[in-house]
Formats: C-alpha cells, sequence, structure tokens
C-alpha cells in the first residue's frame, strides 16, 4: 500500500511539475521557435561546405615510423540532411592495402565550432574533432582523440584544413604526445 501511495504522489508531483512548465513555456513559445529556427538552419559556414560537393584527387603523404609513403586516391564528397552536413567517401591504396574511409563534417550553429566524424576500414572506432577558424589565416584547426591500437588508450590528434582555392585544398593531421 505504501509503495502505491508513493508512486501516486510522484505521479501527481510529475504530472503537476509538467503542467506548470508548459504554463511557462507557452510564453516564450515564439522565441523558442525562433532559436530552434536560427539552429536548425544552414548558414555561411555550410554553404562554404556545400562548394567541396563533387569528386576529388586526393595526393596522401604519410609519414610513420620516420618513413614517408605517397599515394593517390579519390573522394567523393556531398551535402545531406537539407545542406546541414557534407559527407565524404575516401578511397585510396595505403601502406600497400585497399583504405576505405567515410567522414561527416558539421558547423553546430549553437556552439560555433567545426565537427568532423571519420570511420575507416583500418579500425573499428570512431575519431571525433572539434574546432574553431582562425579569421585572419583560415584555418581550421580540430582538436580530438583516436584511440591508439597499441596501447588501447585514446591519443590525441591535431588536425588543420585550409582552403588554397577553389580547386585545392589542405589536410594535415598529426598525433600529439599526451602530457
Amino acid at each position: 500500500m505504501k509503495v502505491k501511495t508513493y508512486f501516486g504522489t510522484m505521479m501527481l508531483a510529475v504530472i503537476l511539475f509538467s503542467t506548470s512548465v508548459s504554463f511557462a513555456q507557452q510564453g516564450d513559445q515564439a522565441e523558442m521557435m525562433k532559436k530552434w529556427q536560427e539552429y536548425m538552419t544552414p548558414g555561411p559556414v555550410h554553404q562554404q561546405f556545400a562548394k567541396m560537393a563533387g569528386n576529388w584527387k586526393a595526393t596522401v603523404t604519410q609519414f610513420m615510423g620516420g618513413q614517408e609513403s605517397k599515394s593517390e586516391g579519390t573522394a567523393t564528397y556531398s551535402m545531406v540532411l537539407g545542406g546541414r552536413y557534407l559527407h565524404g567517401s575516401f578511397n585510396a591504396i595505403m601502406m600497400g592495402m585497399p583504405f576505405e574511409g567515410m567522414s561527416l563534417d558539421a558547423y553546430d550553429n549553437g556552439t560555433k565550432e567545426y565537427i568532423s566524424l571519420w570511420v575507416d576500414n583500418m579500425g573499428t572506432g570512431v575519431m571525433m574533432t572539434k574546432g574553431k577558424m582562425d579569421d585572419k589565416t583560415k584555418l581550421i584547426t580540430y582538436w580530438g582523440s583516436m584511440v591508439d591500437p597499441m596501447t588501447g588508450k585514446d591519443q590525441k590528434v591535431k588536425a588543420v584544413t585550409k582552403e588554397l582555392d577553389e580547386n585545392h585544398s589542405t589536410f594535415e593531421m598529426f598525433t600529439v604526445e599526451n602530457g
């Protein structure tokens, strides 16, 4: 009997709280809708992403263990979900093996941050980085982490992108010493 009374009292409290919140929000509904509209509407950064849509040739230089290796690949980008995100597919031969990768790039209107997710066939994890653009240099510097398969621990990463012109851009990624 006490359990039912306690549950009934809790349900009544939840209903009353929900009702009071609902009444308070009705006055702010127009402001709330305005904020959500601003948050969900693609803006100038998303238009910059859209310029990358299409097929690209990639030249890759990789340094591992003091050794430099070069390869070529292809990348295909398209805008998805109403122009809000840039989806990329990458293919190459790396370290003598077929390499496939997939990215999802975003600009969060709320946090004013660039966000990038990366997955590929040489791992089973997801790398996530976040960054900001330096208005003077036009460099976007991302910081994040990925798993180091040698240690099983997170490895800090830094990535830097720069649009050189309408047909060329650079992307550099580095592991950063944890400390």
